[in-house]
């Protein structure tokens, strides 16, 4: 029984189960709890999945390697964002030049703060090396980690919580400002918040939705061009 049990946990049908189980669940806590920004559904299906992965005793290096083709999924979800941002086309092409101007300092802030902060208490070179592409989208973001010499759960880690506090940080001083733009609000929140910060912004509207996408996206490009180069020169 017990090697049949084994048997199961090694098989990739068993690890995708689980997490769609997750998810699932917690997109239905996420709408029981009222769709609360502070705590969106895929950080409630990543502590169900953990919560899982412990009591199955579920080895996650077993289960990462069950799920890698899941994680290829990641590529094509984020390309198709290209839809919005052709059906907003006209309102992107209106702001180009502010767009342009403001996204390379936007982008450096982003994986500044976070590095200055871990650096001033003292992180290892690791540490702060997975810190740094914490705000670009997951399938961008798990090359650049690689190619710098970060570790791959911690920048996992780092992403979750930024998306979710972006989330939260924008909606909150989009309120103190009494900012409504939605073409802003979108774009602040791409930038920072990634994926997660999307999702919150088609919650906002489809213009929000489309600038959250092209500020994930310009954000992803300028990361992946210049970190690897710039971050010898600091580390």
């Amino acid at each position: 029984m017990n090697t049949l049990y084994d048997t199961l946990l090694d098989t990739p049908i068993f690890a995708v189960a689980l997490t769609l189980a997750a998810y699932l669940g917690g997109v239905a806590l996420f709408e029981r709890l009222g769709r609360p920004s502070w705590c969106p559904a895929v950080m409630i299906a990543a502590v169900l999945t953990a919560a899982g992965l412990w009591l199955l005793r579920y080895d996650y290096g077993d289960y990462e390697r069950n799920v890698t083709w899941l994680t290829l999924l990641l590529g094509p979800a984020t390309v198709a964002l290209a839809v919005p941002l052709y059906q907003q086309r006209q309102h992107i092409f209106s702001l180009w030049k502010p767009i342009l101007a403001s996204l390379p300092l936007a982008a450096a802030l982003a994986a500044l703060y976070a590095v200055l902060i871990a650096w001033l208490m003292g992180a290892s070179p690791v540490v702060l090396a997975s810190l740094a592409p914490k705000s670009v989208t997951a399938p961008l973001a798990m090359g650049i980690a690689e190619q710098i010499g970060g570790s791959l759960s911690l920048m996992l880690g780092g992403l979750l919580i930024t998306g979710v506090m972006s989330t939260v940080f924008v909606s909150l001083l989009a309120k103190v400002l009494k900012l409504t733009d939605q073409r802003v609000l979108g774009f602040a929140l791409g930038v920072n918040g990634h994926a997660i910060g999307i999702v919150r912004a088609f919650e906002l509207g489809p213009t929000a939705g489309a600038f959250a996408s092209l500020g994930m996206s310009l954000t992803g490009i300028f990361t992946a061009l210049f970190l690897p180069v710039v971050w010898p020169l600091f580390s």
